[in-house]
Formats: C-alpha cells, sequence, structure tokens
C-alpha cells in the first residue's frame, strides 16, 4: 500500500478523506447558493445569471494586443532610460 511520505497517509485513506470533504461542500453549496441569490435577487433568474456570464466573458476577452509599431517604439524609449541611468550612475 502506498504512503504519502509527508502524513504517512495511504492513497485510499487520501481519497476517503477527500470525497468526505467533497460530500460535506456539497451539502453545503446549496445554502449558500440560497443567501447569494437572498443578496442578489437579480441573480436567482436564469435571465439575470446569463448577463452575469456575458459580462465576465466581454471582461476576459477585451484585452488588447500591442501593435508592432508600438512595441518598437517602447522599447526604444527604454533603451534611451536604461541608457540614461547607466550614464548618470556612472558619474
Amino acid at each position: 500500500m502506498p504512503r504519502t511520505p509527508s502524513r504517512g497517509l495511504s492513497v485510499e485513506k487520501l481519497r476517503e478523506l477527500a470525497r468526505a470533504g467533497a460530500a460535506e461542500a456539497l451539502t453545503r453549496l446549496p445554502a449558500e447558493i440560497g443567501a447569494i441569490e437572498r443578496a442578489f435577487p437579480e441573480l436567482a433568474s436564469a435571465k439575470g445569471r446569463e448577463a452575469v456570464r456575458g459580462s465576465s466573458k466581454k471582461a476576459r476577452t477585451r484585452t488588447q494586443r500591442m501593435s508592432t509599431a508600438a512595441r518598437k517604439a517602447v522599447s526604444q524609449r527604454m533603451k534611451k532610460y536604461w541608457e540614461e541611468r547607466r550614464k548618470a550612475r556612472a558619474k
């Protein structure tokens, strides 16, 4: 029977404990969902949940990539910045 080095628990015992924890979490989830829906009634409806999902997707996909020209401009500014810092440090 394999053991984990930290506590000497067998894989089966560890799995059993994880399963018990997961079962406990599943029994608490409905109460937490109810509390959230009472605090935010608009989320209780399917339409409200869909609006929240849609807004979070938009927030994630709104990132903009830097163009090649912008990247080159930043590179030139930083080279100038570090060159000035080196000169100041040498004095």
